[in-house]
């Protein structure tokens, strides 16, 4: 079996994953009452998407 000749720096190591790191996934603000929500999700402050009620949120929830 093939064995590395020489040991891999930091820096090789480091430049090798710098693709590796993780992304923010992406959002969006809400038409109705413009908190910041997943895309293709029902708004959890106000229950709307598309701009018809999809869930019933109560008031005292967001309290």
């Amino acid at each position: 079996m093939a064995v590395p000749f020489r040991r891999t720096s930091k820096t090789k190591k480091r430049m090798r994953r710098t693709h590796l790191k993780k992304e923010v996934g992406a959002l969006t603000t809400c038409p109705k009452c413009g908190a910041t929500i997943r895309p293709h999700r029902a708004c959890p402050k106000c229950g709307y998407y598309k701009n018809v009620e999809v869930v019933k949120v109560n008031k005292e929830e967001e309290k």
